[in-house]
């Protein structure tokens, strides 16, 4: 087994004297065009320059130092830098707004904060000029960084690590890493806050030590030939515990420093694993969708009938763990080798082994088709307070509507008032950052963590019912789950984003974003004449077609809870505008303030 359950502050040494000049890290020189290797050793190197550099700038023993910045191969090196010496890493988005920044520099008290690029060095030093007495030092990752013309404290991060190669720092460090213990607090992850201000999530060393045990346990195809694709934000619970079970592992991995650019890194890494999230799939959905529908007639059927027999070969017999005929198998073995190599080869994922997908709801739609082409996804359910995952679909024995068996010695029951999920185990947060009060009321007396889910429980299969605080209640007095009929809009070719509203209001409406690549392609066949997207979305026509359209998506759901109205917007809901989080999930108060006048017409008498 290539499992190491070393502690993080000891953990890249001693994957360096097994693995030595084998690459662990790869990131792309944009300029060069080219991959660049970064080996265990070299990795070894950087992290010890780091936590001597900390060392020397004073950084205490579980003291907060902040890193702000896009993926990078220097968040490694400042993570498990810290690590090294006992200091607390505190993430934040690259997205993240100077108020947002702000707001965590103040309540974790970080006074040295590493930087990605520009924009981050931009708004990282608005703020440092305005909590002085606070952030005392930026350390610039990115060479290219223009500093401002008053800026006489921060320095690059090559000048940094090198300020630390003295025989001091070298004998402090090792001396604080020898002292590490499990309980140390490894990060403080702050939530998005879809309501009420971001609290600071707790994760301690033996919290990360049990997420990368049980992963071990369940997942034995994992090997350190394996190359896994870092795409999510590092900042990302799921991406920071997917990453540790890496290098656990000695699984070599690929940073994406761009998420704009994934479709582009993708086919030149052709990774054999990545952590996801729903949206993701969703675009590969439709895109694929939409590839097959601009065929002809002639590989449309090719195309249909490799579906169809992969659908019946992997959910009738391989989910199942049953044995498929002999004729069924033949075929599908022959579409796996043409049809659906081809359709990964064109995203980069034809040497996928496993995908793990969460953070949201995925349409099981989506799920069956993904499946059916043989895409190994592994679907589960998480929040940030538990580590990231509580359960998981392995890629057979599993029950398609379900989020998954939960992981080993993780305890879960059902509320019987809400049927809300509550957990119990060793991946758990001790807490919220500074928020006694907050932390008393996410766990229960005999202490299981609320999580504001409701599920139910089937053995050691789990379903996901609702977010119980996004529930809507109509002014007719139904409850309707807003959720579950945004994710039947989801993987809809004409459909980029869809928020529900009903909550005192007396029938569900909807505020739509099209697809407009789809819909003028649409437009365009049906011959319906239209200046600018404005003009398009105004037409009856096009309103007729998304009244079938929602009508066709929601036919399993009673009518109480049907859209009877929607609004199609211009404009994309956004973290930029404050209506999505950095992790994309809705905001739905700022959105109801944003569209308030919208909104209200579909609800005028």
């Amino acid at each position: 087994m290539s499992y190491n359950n070393s502690h993080f502050a000891e953990l890249i040494y001693s994957q360096a004297e097994k693995y030595g000049q084998r690459t662990e890290l790869l990131y792309r020189n944009d300029k060069k065009g080219k991959w660049i290797n970064v080996s265990w050793n070299t990795l070894a190197e950087k992290v010890r320059l780091t936590s001597q550099a900390m060392i020397e700038y004073g950084i205490n023993v579980q003291e907060n130092i902040g890193i702000y910045a896009q993926n990078m191969p220097q968040c490694f090196y400042a993570t498990f830098g810290a690590f090294g010496i006992r200091a607390i890493e505190v993430s934040m988005y690259a997205t993240s707004s100077p108020e947002q920044i702000k707001y965590i520099i103040q309540d974790a008290g970080i006074r040295i904060l590493f930087v990605g690029e520009q924009l981050q060095y931009n708004n990282a030093y608005k703020v440092q000029k305005e909590t002085g007495d606070i952030l005392k030092q930026l350390i610039i990752f990115d060479n290219n960084v223009v500093r401002h013309p008053e800026d006489k404290t921060s320095v690059y991060f090559d000048e940094f690590i090198r300020l630390g190669d003295n025989a001091h720092a070298e004998t402090s460090a090792n001396i604080r890493r020898n002292e590490a213990q499990w309980k140390d607090i490894a990060m403080i992850l702050y939530t998005s806050g879809t309501t009420g201000e971001p609290k600071g999530v707790i994760i301690t060393h033996a919290n990360m030590a049990e997420v990368t045990r049980i992963h071990d346990m369940r997942l034995t195809m994992l090997n350190d030939k394996d190359v896994s694709m870092c795409f999510l934000p590092l900042t990302h619970i799921f991406e920071k515990a997917w990453s540790c079970v890496c290098f656990c592992q000695g699984i070599t991995i690929a940073i994406n420093h761009d998420p704009k650019k994934i479709q582009q890194i993708l086919p030149e890494v052709r990774p054999t694993l990545m952590c996801n999230v729903p949206r993701f799939w969703e675009k590969v959905y439709t895109g694929v969708q939409d590839k097959i529908a601009n065929s002809s007639g002639f590989l449309q059927k090719i195309f249909r009938h490799a579906i169809k027999t992969g659908n019946q070969y992997i959910l009738e017999y391989k989910i199942k763990g049953m044995k498929a005929p002999g004729w069924l198998a033949f075929k599908f073995h022959f579409y796996d080798k043409t049809v659906f190599t081809l359709l990964k080869k064109v995203v980069g994922l034809n040497r996928g082994r496993a995908f793990p997908v969460a953070g949201a709801p995925l349409a099981d739609h989506v799920t069956e088709f993904l499946l059916s082409v043989n895409m190994p996804i592994l679907y589960g359910y998480g929040l940030t307070e538990t580590c990231a995952t509580v359960s998981y679909n392995p890629l057979e024995n599993f029950t398609i509507g379900s989020i998954g068996k939960v992981m080993p010695n993780l305890e879960v029951r059902i509320d019987s008032s809400n049927n809300e999920i509550q957990l119990k185990g060793k991946t758990i947060t001790p807490g919220y950052y500074r928020k006694p009060e907050e932390t008393a009321n996410v766990f229960t007396e005999d202490g299981f963590f609320k999580t504001g889910d409701a599920g139910r429980l089937e053995g050691d299969t789990l379903y996901f019912l609702e977010r119980i605080k996004d529930l809507f209640k109509t002014s007719n007095g139904k409850y309707i789950a807003p959720q579950a009929i945004e994710l039947s809009m989801s993987g809809n070719a004409y459909i980029e984003q869809c928020v529900v509203i009903a909550d005192t209001y007396k029938f569900v409406s909807a505020l739509i974003v099209p697809n407009f690549q789809s819909l003028e392609n649409y437009a365009q066949k049906k011959g319906i004449p239209f200046s600018s997207r404005e003009e398009l979305i105004k037409k009856e026509e096009i309103r007729r077609f998304y009244q079938s359209t929602i009508e066709e998506c929601q036919k399993g759901f009673a009518s109480y809870e049907k859209i009877k109205k929607f609004t199609l917007l211009l404009e994309p809901f956004t973290i930029q505008t404050g209506e999505l989080t950095d992790t994309l999930k809705i905001r739905r108060p700022v959105i109801a303030r944003n569209y308030a006048e919208q909104i209200a017409e579909m609800y005028k008498e």
